[in-house]
C-alpha cells in the first residue's frame, strides 16, 4: 500500500514536502503527529490525525503519537486568537492515559509487529532542558526573520487581537521543531504530519534538522475538515463530540455520523474509515440510486462507532434509534439503559406521575388526560384509540379503559406514551 497515494484519493493531503513519497517508498519510515493533551479524551476533531497514523501503520510504517505535554503547557498560536490555559503535570499524565486508551482502538501498540505504534510525551525530554541550554543549542539555528515569516505568527501580530503575542507563544514553533529533531535523533523519525494550520510549525522542524544535523526530514498536512454548509466540523449545539462515553454516549456519537448531509457523508467515509475505494464507490452509487435509504451515512456511522467504541455499542445505538424511527418493540425499549433512553427522548414533552397513584392502578384514559396532558380531552383520546393511534411502551392500546400500573414501568421509572406516528411523551414516575 502506497501511503501517500492512499491519503491522496481519500482527500487527506493539503500540502506535502517534495521527496516525502519517495522516502516512504524507499524504506519503512517512522512518522509522528502531535496531539494536544488539554482533555483526557480525544474528540472527533482529532480523528483526521488519528486516521493518518492508522493509514501509516497499515502501509507498513511506524506511527508515533506525540502527546504535547510540554507544548500543552504553552499553547500553539496557530489559528488561535488567545493564549490557552496552562496545565499541571498531574493533569497532563491523566490526560495522556485517557488518550492512549482511545488511540489503542485505532493503532497497534502491543503486538510484536516491527512497526508497532509508539506513544511519547514531549514533557519527558523538555522538563530537564534548561532555558540557557535551549537557546544556545536550538535557538541559534533559526533566525527571528525566519520565525516571523510564518503565517501563524504573522496572523497574530497583524490581527485584531489587542494583546498581541507573548514570547511564550512565539517560542512554540522552536519547541515543536525541537520535538521533530529529538524524534529524528532518537527514533529515526523522518516524517511529521498534522493539519494544514501546522504547516509552519512542521517545516520549522525540517529546517532545524537540516541546519543542526544536516539531516533530511519531510512534512505532510491534511486539509482542515469543514461541513458542506460552511459550519465547523464536529461542533454541535451541545459542544464537541467526544470519543469518551462519559462525555458523548455511543448513541449520540452514532447519531452524529448518521445525521451528516449526503455530500459530507461521501467526503467523511473516505477520511474516517479504512474502507477500500471500491467499497466506497459502491456505496456512493447506492446512495445516488436510493438516497432515501442513506447507505453512506449508515455505513459511516457503523464503521466509526465500532472503531471508537465496540460492535455491541453500535448495535445498541441502532436499537435505540429504531425506537424513534423504526419498528422497535416493548422488549427493545426495556433493554436500553436509562442514559440512552433519556437521550433518545431528549426534548419530548415529559410529565411526572406519582408512583403511589400508579401502584393502585390508573385507567389509561385518566392517565393520559388528567395525570399527563397527552390528550386535551377524553373524547379525543377515545377517537385516537379506536383509530389505533395510541401506544404505551411501543404496544398498541386497544382499550382506553385498560388499567396501567407499576408493571408497565421501564427501568422502574418510565412509561413511554405515543400519539400517532411521531408524537412521543415520557412519563416519569416518582
Amino acid at each position: 500500500m502506497n501511503f501517500v497515494e492512499e491519503l491522496r484519493w481519500r482527500g487527506m493531503i493539503q500540502e506535502i514536502m517534495p521527496g516525502t513519497e519517495e522516502q516512504l517508498q524507499k524504506e519503512q519510515t517512522a512518522g509522528y503527529l502531535g496531539i494536544d493533551p488539554t482533555a483526557d479524551s480525544l474528540h472527533i476533531g482529532h480523528l483526521v490525525g488519528v486516521m493518518m497514523l492508522k493509514h501509516l501503520q497499515r502501509a507498513g510504517h511506524t506511527p508515533i503519537a506525540l502527546i504535547g505535554g510540554a507544548t500543552g503547557m504553552i499553547g500553539d498560536p496557530s489559528m488561535k486568537s488567545a493564549e490557552r490555559n496552562l496545565l499541571d503535570e498531574e493533569t497532563l499524565r491523566r490526560n495522556q492515559a485517557g488518550i492512549k486508551k482511545q488511540l489503542s482502538k485505532f493503532l497497534d501498540f502491543e503486538s510484536d509487529i516491527p512497526n508497532r505504534a509508539i506513544l511519547v510525551n514531549n514533557y519527558d525530554w523538555m522538563k530537564d532542558f534548561s532555558f540557557l541550554d535551549f537557546i544556545r543549542d536550538i535557538g541559534k539555528h533559526l533566525t527571528v526573520n525566519y520565525m516571523m515569516a510564518k503565517d501563524s505568527v504573522k496572523k497574530r501580530l497583524t490581527g485584531e487581537a489587542k494583546e498581541g503575542m507573548s514570547f511564550t507563544e512565539f517560542s512554540y514553533q522552536l519547541l515543536q521543531g525541537y520535538d521533530f529533531l529529538y524524534l529524528y535523533n532518537e527514533k529515526n523519525c523522518r516524517l511529521q504530519m498534522g493539519g494544514s494550520d501546522q504547516w509552519g510549525n512542521i517545516t520549522t522542524g525540517t529546517e532545524l534538522i537540516r541546519r543542526k544535523v544536516g539531516g533530511e526530514a519531510f512534512a505532510l498536512v491534511c486539509p482542515l475538515i469543514t461541513k458542506a454548509d460552511g459550519g465547523k466540523f464536529g461542533k454541535t449545539e451541545s459542544g464537541n463530540i467526544w470519543l469518551d462515553r462519559r462525555y458523548t454516549s455511543p448513541y449520540k456519537f452514532y447519531q452524529f455520523w448518521l445525521n451528516v448531509s449526503d455530500s459530507d457523508a461521501e467526503k467523511y467515509i473516505k477520511i474516517f474509515t479504512s474502507l477500500s475505494k471500491d467499497e466506497i464507490n459502491t456505496l456512493v452509487y447506492e446512495q445516488q440510486s436510493a438516497p432515501h435509504l442513506r447507505p453512506l451515512q449508515k455505513r459511516l456511522a457503523e464503521e466509526i462507532t465500532v472503531m471508537a467504541h465496540s460492535r455491541e455499542d453500535y448495535e445498541k445505538a441502532v436499537s435505540a434509534s429504531e425506537i424513534l424511527f423504526g419498528r422497535a418493540t416493548s422488549d427493545t425499549l426495556r433493554e436500553i439503559d436509562e442514559e440512552t433512553l433519556l437521550q433518545v427522548f431528549e426534548g419530548v414533552p415529559q410529565f411526572t406521575i406519582s408512583k403511589e397513584k400508579l401502584s393502585e392502578g390508573i385507567k389509561a384514559i385518566d392517565l393520559l388526560t388528567d395525570e399527563a396532558a397527552v390528550f386535551p380531552s377524553k373524547g379525543e383520546m377515545r377517537k385516537t384509540v379506536q383509530a389505533g393511534g395510541v401506544m404505551i411502551n411501543k404496544e398498541k392500546l386497544t382499550d382506553f379503559e385498560t388499567v396501567i400500573n407499576t408493571s408497565s414501568l421501564i427501568g422502574d421509572k418510565y412509561i413511554l406514551a405515543q400519539r400517532g406516528k411521531k408524537n412521543y411523551y415520557l412519563l416519569i414516575v416518582e
